[in-house]
């Protein structure tokens, strides 16, 4: 669990930054996108996880055993693009994960869990 919060971790702090970063820009480009600015936000949002992913090691799938660099590049722009809702889609799923497996324990596996 420590590798996935290492992996994940750095993807939820820029897709937190990238909310910040729209919540300031907005006052000042609200009046000027007009009805546009959903789709401009989603290019900018889009663009700003595309280059973290192109210049950092940051990768989401990575401690799911995804090898191939380019579709983990791809789907780790698309999460922090999403700002904190995709990272938190996919904890939850893992949490989902994890309470599935849970239930295919014995008692005593799960003690020692």
């Amino acid at each position: 669990m420590d590798a996935l919060a290492r992996s994940l971790g750095p993807v939820f702090v820029a897709g937190f930054a990238l909310q910040q970063l729209l919540e300031l820009i907005d006052p000042w480009l609200d009046s000027v996108l007009g009805g546009r600015k959903r789709s401009i936000y989603a290019g900018i949002a889009l663009a700003y996880g595309g280059i973290l992913v192109i210049f950092t090691p940051i990768r989401a799938l990575r401690p799911f055993g995804v090898e191939v660099d380019w579709i983990d590049m791809v789907l780790t722009a698309l999460f922090i693009s999403g700002g904190t809702k995709g990272i938190n889609d996919l904890l939850k799923w893992l949490g989902y994960q994890k309470e599935q497996a849970k239930a295919r324990l014995s008692p005593e596996q799960i003690r020692r869990v």
